[in-house]
């Protein structure tokens, strides 16, 4: 009976063991893929499907990857939705005795990828743990590359939806209640390309998953966290802990804090107003341009992208929070030339998150080090502009910048300017950094001066003219002399190799001297990596001065980026307050207005509140602008509610609690859904989820039914909005039916405005 060779035997045991898993198999200076996961790869990446005789009858399919370049391939499959377990040769193959022994030494899923190549630097890649025991959603939220860990608590499936929205996971992790929950698992994964991964029960047990994060985070008690309110959180975060735990093979050190929060410190957007207003890409065309995002994205480091991009999708609800964002972009706004030199400043700052968890990982190469060497090399220049700073979040900031001239002064000391990108062939330790490293470098340079010398010699000894001594990894250094020649090598020289038109010989000099130059390379570069990972780990162990300092180098930038935006494009301050009154003299849309180039925006004002002006009936030829107008007061709102100056002469925002859209006609024929249900769908979720404190824009509703049905539906609507026993939530609603503009004089709160064209 055929049997496994030893090698595939090896293969298979471990592959049980990764069953969910592509196995990327070291195999010299390739990793292979063996059986399915050769036929998945090779479709996947359009790669050569070969074999190899495994002591099967029939040869094993097979294909294999350059290990030099298995990131790129292995990208390519976890961006398409798979897992991969990478098994590396974990001993020298020179010192193995029989089977060279191999292990997974980590697996890389579409929410724990680090490859810097392949993630945008300007959005985190976040990882979302959800619990649902059948009433609440326990939910956490990661990112591996920059230690950002949240938790928060929701009660429906739209709040839950919204999170997901909120955050874009690239992965999903679940217990089998969410499944069932009611949430399209199917939407997740084909329309937003979520990964969701469904894990085994003991994952989200109570006292595992607690154990785990206490564990983590070196504390008795989940108070000390903040999680203390936050049991179905505490669950979903245990359980995201203990995966990525398992999924990257590593303690985690970069995540040394959790951050916990209710969902109503943050303004409520569903994923149609989300879209509709196309806060961090276009509605048609996916891209930035276009955006909310694009008009204030002026940021100076990818750190800061990440973090304008989190304000713009999170709006403030405390009126507090958003006047200190105010009061700071206010600061930069007023002084010209403090904001050039910071932003100036800022360009020299490389990605500190990313930078340090690759540190903390051990993945960091020496070039990277310099690029943090490079970064804290800019802060002393930042810290000293914002020294004189009246504002408390500015204050905050320069407070939280730590300079960090240890760490720069023993990068610098031990690292030259311009390094190898391999830590693994030497030549990158600074002279003068190690004695024992100066002197085999010594030996180094003085065994090339003397082979120099012996071939000077030995041409002078044979009267060979165009004797040559060379050196080649396979037989080491060598004397060539061409088959002219070949009657006038001494006796001494010994035959090593014939070649086409020369021979090659060694001599008991050349090889006694090949040993001492060869044996003090390779330990200069042994030395040498033994002296960068203890450098690496040295600097990992202040990751948290580096995390504060980047955080606080993100929040200026992005305050940079809106006083650089407010100051380019004529906005004001507004005066946010709790009362419920929105009032806008000359407002414009952010984003048509940066779009034009005929000419000037034509300013709008707005008057909303609670009480005589809650509702606005637009009326207006198509075209004439009704819904720009309406989508630029909801921009106008949002951007005071992040702490952003707006595009007004003068604003009042009282603050809202949500912003709901229901714009434009679209279907959605794959689940069977008209434009007239989609319609009716939004319109019942706005019905169901708005409070008196929210802002509803609401463009043509009944429009995709026959004429006096949709205006029934119309008005029905509009009377539910509007009036303060149902929801009394201040509304804009455009229509084509002038019918409706009767109902001003008839329902408390409506006022008729037409658009002048």
């Amino acid at each position: 009976m055929a049997e496994l060779t030893p090698m595939m035997k090896q293969y298979m045991e471990t592959k049980s063991q990764y069953q969910d898993c592509i196995l990327f198999y070291r195999l010299g200076d390739f990793y292979e893929m063996f059986f399915e996961d050769a036929e998945i790869v090779s479709k996947e990446l359009e790669l050569t499907l070969t074999g190899k005789s495994c002591g099967l009858e029939e040869r094993a399919p097979m294909c294999g990857v350059p290990y030099h370049a298995a990131e790129t391939y292995l990208t390519r499959l976890v961006q398409r939705g798979y897992k991969v377990a990478v098994c590396e040769q974990i001993e020298d193959p020179k010192e193995a005795k029989g089977m060279v022994k191999r292990a997974v030494t980590r697996i890389v899923t579409p929410g724990t990828n680090m490859d810097a190549m392949s993630l945008d630097e300007s959005k985190n890649n976040y990882i979302m743990g959800i619990f649902f025991d059948g009433d609440k959603y326990g939910l956490s939220i990661a990112d591996v590359t920059t230690a950002d860990f949240f938790v928060t608590e929701v009660d429906s499936n739209r709040s839950c939806l919204d999170e997901i929205n909120k955050y874009v996971p690239s992965e999903i992790i679940c217990n089998e209640n969410f499944t069932i929950s009611g949430i399209d698992i199917a939407d997740l994964k084909e329309r937003m390309q979520i990964s969701i991964a469904k894990l085994d029960a003991h994952y989200f047990d109570d006292r595992l998953a607690v154990a785990v994060l206490l564990e983590h985070f070196h504390t008795s008690r989940l108070s000390a966290l903040g999680l203390e309110e936050f049991p179905m959180g505490s669950i979903s975060a245990g359980a995201l802990m203990k995966y990525l735990i398992e999924i990257q093979k590593s303690s985690l050190e970069q995540f040394n804090h959790v951050q916990p929060y209710l969902n109503g410190n943050f303004m409520l957007l569903d994923s149609s107003t989300r879209r509709n207003l196309e806060l961090v890409e276009t509605l048609r065309e996916k891209q930035k341009r276009g955006s909310l995002l694009w008009v204030l994205d002026k940021t100076k480091t990818a750190m800061g992208k990440r973090m304008i991009r989190a304000w713009v999708e999170r709006p403030l609800l405390s009126v507090s929070q958003i006047l200190r964002r105010q009061n700071a972009v206010g600061e930069l706004f007023d002084c010209p030339m403090l904001r050039d030199t910071v932003r100036q400043a800022l360009v020299g700052v490389n990605d500190i998150e990313r930078l340090m968890t690759r540190i903390v990982y051990g993945t960091a190469n020496a070039k990277e080090l310099r690029a943090l060497e490079s970064t804290i090399s800019a802060l002393p220049e930042i810290k000293t502009a914002l020294a004189d700073c009246n504002t408390a979040m500015l204050r905050e900031i320069e407070s939280d910048i730590d300079l960090l001239t240890d760490v720069a002064e023993e990068i610098r000391r031990a690292i030259v300017e311009e390094p190898p990108f391999s830590i693994r062939e030497g030549g990158f330790i600074k002279a003068g950094y190690n004695e024992e490293i100066d002197s085999l470098k010594a030996i180094m340079t003085d065994g090339t001066g003397v082979i120099a010398s012996i071939e000077a010699q030995q041409r002078e000894e044979t009267g060979i003219p165009k004797l040559k001594v060379g050196y080649n990894r396979v037989f080491g250094y060598y004397i060539e002399v061409s088959n002219a020649y070949r009657d006038q090598v001494p006796e001494t020289y010994i035959r090593k190799q014939t070649l086409a038109n020369c021979e090659r010989y060694i001599t008991q000099e050349l090889k006694e001297l090949e040993g001492k130059i060869l044996g003090a390379k390779d330990r200069e570069v042994a030395l040498e990596y033994q002296l960068f990972c203890a450098l690496r780990e040295e600097i990992a162990g202040q990751i948290q001065r580096l995390q504060v300092t980047a955080k606080a180098l993100a929040r200026l930038d992005v305050l940079c980026s809106l006083a650089h935006v407010a100051a380019e494009h004529n906005y004001t301050c507004p005066q946010v307050e709790g009362d419920g009154v929105i009032e806008i003299k000359d407002g414009r849309h952010p984003v048509v207005e940066a779009l034009l180039d005929s000419g000037p925006f034509v300013p709008n004002d707005t008057y909303l509140d609670l009480q005589d002006d809650r509702c606005h009936i637009i009326t207006g030829p198509n075209m004439a602008g009704k819904s720009t107008y309406m989508r630029q007061i909801a921009l106008i709102t949002l951007l005071a509610q992040i702490g952003s100056f707006v595009p007004a002469r003068q604003a009042h925002i009282g603050v809202v609690d949500a912003i709901f859209t229901r714009v434009g006609a679209s279907d959605d024929l794959a689940t069977g859904q008209s434009t007239f249900m989609v319609e009716m769908t939004e319109v019942a979720t706005i019905l169901k989820d708005a409070t008196q404190n929210s802002l509803i824009i609401l463009d043509e509703i009944g429009r995709g039914t026959s004429t006096f049905d949709g205006m029934s539906i119309a008005r029905a609507v509009l009377e539910y909005v509007c009036k303060r026993k149902t929801l009394g939530a201040k509304t804009l609603f455009a229509t084509h039916y002038h019918e409706l503009t009767a109902m001003e004089g008839l329902v408390d709160g409506v006022r008729n405005y037409s658009v002048a064209v």
